[in-house]
């Protein structure tokens, strides 16, 4: 039973099963989840969740970043994941159902904070989480069902809070048990305009997660099989799940084979460079490589007079960002840095895509409007069977005049293929965090993060995100 497996792995992963690899990119991804919540501290949906939050106080409780308030550890994963996931920028996973698995990481910080986990606790429960949240994506998409990616975040959340609070095998059963009845989501969340509950979908799945293997702690317990059952998961939600083996069961298997065992999946996740959905990414760097060749040949002024925009991509990233009328239309941030259009038409104009290039005056600049309805979005022959190895996207565009440029990326900046650099990671950081925090304590959370597993008690972290 899948229920079991992962309790089985949840409560026998430890620190020392970490290559220093691994431990090393769990720093960079705390770093860069923080760095991503700082940026978003004010943002209207993370505002609401906070305020919510601030109805509990709890003396011993979980800290809602950037305040002093201390709430219950699934209130705090919630609004504290709401800021993580809001710009769109923390990182990702590609698979048969794409994630963003460090939206569980407030999750951890949040039950590690309030039970007094050690650094090098935290780290082998962001580990785990990934492990669980990346390997359900590789076994079974949930879009073409109907359900939203995050479906599987409960999941991933419990165990890896059950793994912080040191839960029996028997009891982390059922948090995952408890976690999967109760909390499928719709993929409506991700079509046509998309709202403010975008930031927070996964957050609510993260805290169903908690509160799951909080309840679990306590004694009680959920319906099995969970998976497997005749009104379970499978037959219901996924379709048939393969979960590949994690470490300590490949080396059951296979220690006579003399096979190889699986990586740890957090180093096949992707950081993000711009923030833009991650099949953006690609059409972004490339649309700023292309936008300098037109401007070196003609001129400063023939972007706007541009006669005609293609993107050549491949299905996923048409499904989710090329597709529907309202990517040529958006009217929030969250619809415009889903949209394959507005994402290349910014580029293109502005020769940047940072956070301010989807705040509300640049969504109704008539500049941005006109440039888009020159954008066509087509499925390229090229990139089929490329994906998910690749995100490749090719722009072309032609100008007034009838000239045609061509620019082709394949991996984006962040890509494991091509990879963000410890120094460009903290420059990211940085200029998310030091309007914040200024620049001394913005330096010493980097220098604290970096030592993580060092840390005895993981709370020493959060006064610094005051």
């Amino acid at each position: 039973m899948l229920a079991e497996r992962l309790a089985r792995y949840c409560h026998s992963l430890t620190f020392k099963d970490l290559p220093e690899t691994v431990v090393h990119e769990v720093k960079r991804r705390v770093l860069d989840s923080l760095g991503c919540a700082l940026g978003a501290w004010n943002a209207p949906p993370c505002r609401f969740a906070r305020q919510l939050a601030q109805r509990v106080t709890i003396v011993r409780g979980a800290t809602l970043w950037g305040t002093g308030h201390k709430t219950l550890p699934e209130l705090a994963t919630f609004a504290n994941g709401g800021l993580v996931r809001y710009f769109d920028f923390n990182d990702t996973y590609l698979a048969k159902e794409p994630a963003h698995p460090s939206d569980n990481i407030p999750a951890v910080l949040a039950v590690a904070e309030s039970t007094g986990a050690s650094g090098k606790r935290v780290i082998q429960a962001i580990a785990l989480a990934y492990e669980v949240q990346c390997r359900l994506c590789d076994a079974a998409a949930l879009r073409p069902r109907g359900w939203d990616h995050v479906t599987y975040g409960p999941f991933s959340s419990a165990l890896a809070a059950a793994n912080i609070l040191k839960l029996s095998e028997t009891k982390t059963r059922h948090a995952v048990n408890l976690a999967g009845v109760a909390n499928v989501a719709l993929r409506q969340t991700r079509v046509g305009d998309l709202s403010m509950w975008k930031a927070c979908a996964f957050s609510n799945a993260a805290r169903n997660g908690v509160f799951a293997a909080i309840l679990s702690q306590l004694g009680m317990t959920g319906p099995a099989p969970i998976f497997e059952g005749e009104k379970g998961f499978m037959k219901l939600v996924s379709g048939p799940l393969e979960v590949a083996p994690f470490g300590s069961e490949f080396d059951q298997v296979h220690k006579m084979g003399g096979s190889q065992a699986p990586g740890f999946k957090i180093l096949e996740t992707y950081i993000k460079h711009y923030p833009v959905e991650y099949h953006a990414q690609t059409a972004v760097e490339a649309a700023l490589e292309l936008r300098a060749k037109v401007i070196q040949s003609e001129g400063a002024g023939a972007i706007q007079h541009l006669s005609e925009i293609e993107i050549g991509s491949y299905e996923v990233a048409i499904e989710i960002i090329g597709r529907e009328p309202e990517k040529w239309q958006p009217t929030t941030r969250e619809t415009a840095d889903h949209s394959f259009p507005y994402c290349v038409a910014v580029a293109l104009l502005d020769g940047q895509v940072t956070l301010q290039s989807f705040g509300p005056q640049r969504l109704r600049d008539s500049a941005v409007r006109e440039l888009m309805k020159k954008v066509r979005v087509v499925r390229d022959a090229d990139f089929v069977d490329r994906y998910p190895a690749a995100m490749p996207t090719r722009i072309t565009v032609r100008t007034r005049e009838g000239k045609t440029y061509t620019k082709q990326k394949d991996l984006p900046l962040g890509h494991p293929g091509n990879p963000m650099s410890d120094q460009d990671l903290e420059g990211k950081f940085r200029r998310l965090a030091a309007r914040r925090l200024g620049r001394a304590r913005t330096e010493d959370l980097i220098r604290l993060v970096w030592r993580l597993e060092q840390m005895k008690n993981i709370g020493t972290l959060m006064p610094l995100l005051r």
